[in-house]
């Protein structure tokens, strides 16, 4: 009888065990574009404010989710992996970041501000996708940028930066880091970019 009742407990502690067990969540990782601005000479300091607006995005590139190709034309994405937030949407303290460590201006501000400036950085995420055509795998990471006039809407230039790197590794971690170095090497020549550009020319009392 002792047996059968020290079976019977045994049987409904592990049932007990059991139940207490939540099903483990499905596994999925979540990455950064991150990078630390590089430090380059020191700059002619230009006597403006600089705003910078919230990057928007390409069609395909306005999500969270990681793209990748295999073949011309066809955007896939993983499905098990991500980035913590859009790829714009984290773009746009890394801007500010890199052109106000630059020391080229004034003050360097994210939109929408109450700070009054001259000249407005408006930036487009035209391609951000890890490229499975070619061994190693690639990153390729497309910037598209134009300073624009704040006060008339005039285009003071504009340029396109596309930065390619090849992966460590064929998969999306691999990709990731092979974005934070094309994205270190992007954020300096917008930099270069705007610290070469003209301000707005200089305007007198109204």
């Amino acid at each position: 009888m002792s047996r059968a009742l020290a079976a019977f407990a045994a049987i409904t502690l592990l049932a007990s065990c059991a139940a207490l067990q939540l099903p483990e969540p499905d596994r999925a990782s979540t990455y950064l574009l991150e990078t630390a601005p590089a430090a380059g000479a020191p700059r002619l300091k230009r006597d403006f404010v600089l705003s910078v607006s919230m990057p928007r995005a390409r069609p395909g590139f306005s999500t969270p989710m990681m793209a990748y190709t295999q073949r011309p034309n066809a955007l896939e994405y993983f499905a098990r992996n991500r980035w913590v937030d859009t790829p714009a949407h984290m773009l746009a303290p890394l801007l500010v970041q890199a052109l106000e460590q630059s020391g080229g201006f004034r003050a360097v501000v994210q939109a929408p501000s109450s700070a009054v400036a001259a000249v407005r950085l408006d930036t487009e995420l035209v391609r951000l996708e890890q490229d499975f055509g070619a061994r190693p795998s690639r990153i390729r990471f497309t910037l598209r940028a134009q300073l624009i006039d704040a006060g008339t809407g005039r285009v003071l230039g504009s340029a396109e930066f596309d930065e390619t790197e090849p992966a460590p590794s064929d998969d999306p971690y691999g990709g990731v880091i092979a974005a934070n170095r094309a994205l270190a090497r992007l954020l300096e020549r917008l930099v270069d970019f705007c610290a070469e550009m003209n301000g707005p020319p200089a305007r007198g009392p109204a």
